[in-house]
């Protein structure tokens, strides 16, 4: 299998515009997260795919692979879809930007999901932590996913799923990461697919695959990790960093 690693990089976030090139000991985040995922060793090529000239110059600077992307995209998967499109490649992993302290662990479970798979019955790999404290599950900010017994992905929301009407069973609540392996064909299919309604009414770009039939393998993982959102997780990320 070729497996490559593609790093959607777009500059004008909402929260926190232009964090990609904020400083993180001394380089851009984006160059962090750039540099940390070429050194897994895991991938036959890392590319990051931006909208953003600034951007990519940095990574053409380093003497990084980047590509520009041709039209504006409301998600990631969309993003990285144009740049795979006419790519010869087999899984895709997309890893945020804005994570610059890329666990190696977790990337070598997504991709052995695939070479399991034989049968090719997966359509994309995720993962997911469990979470127990209240106000987390209770965080529309927090998107929880709930699973099956072979830990394929049934519904992901926004709202506390599932609803504890009988508060003495012994429910588990699992908080989704953003960071997903695709196989090519299922990514494509989603670029070329129109949003439904549960995607709209979430927002929520992964409910797209579930809506129209893919396997979601969902893959446990104790590492929160560090997501940059605000110049105050920017400050702490440059306090783990030192």
């Amino acid at each position: 299998m070729k497996i490559i690693a593609m790093i959607p990089a777009r500059y004008s976030a909402s929260r926190f515009p232009g964090k990609l090139m904020q400083d993180l000991g001394g380089k851009p985040v984006i160059t962090r997260t750039y540099q940390a995922t070429v050194s897994t060793s895991l991938f036959d090529d890392v590319i990051v795919v931006t909208d953003s000239q600034i951007i990519f110059d940095e990574i053409q600077n380093i003497g990084g692979h980047v590509m520009m992307s041709k039209k504006p995209h409301e998600c990631g998967s969309d993003r990285i879809a144009e740049a795979v499109e006419n790519l010869d490649v087999d899984v895709v992993v997309n890893v945020q930007g804005d994570e610059p302290f890329t666990e190696v662990d977790s990337l070598k479970k997504l991709i052995q999901v695939f070479k399991e798979d034989t049968q090719h019955q997966i359509d994309l790999a995720s993962l997911m932590v469990h979470i127990t404290d209240q106000d987390e599950i209770k965080n529309p900010n927090t998107v929880k996913v709930v699973i099956d017994n072979n830990n394929v992905a049934l519904y992901f929301s926004r709202s506390p799923i599932p609803y504890p009407r009988d508060e003495s069973v012994d429910v588990k609540y699992y908080k989704h990461k953003g960071v997903y392996a695709f196989r090519k064909q299922a990514l494509m299919d989603f670029y070329h697919l129109p949003m439904l309604t549960l995607e709209a009414a979430e927002k929520l770009e992964q409910l797209r695959y579930l809506e129209y039939g893919k396997r979601i393998k969902m893959v446990e993982t104790t590492v929160e990790g560090v997501e940059i959102d605000t110049p105050e997780d920017l400050e702490r990320a440059n306090k783990l960093w030192k």
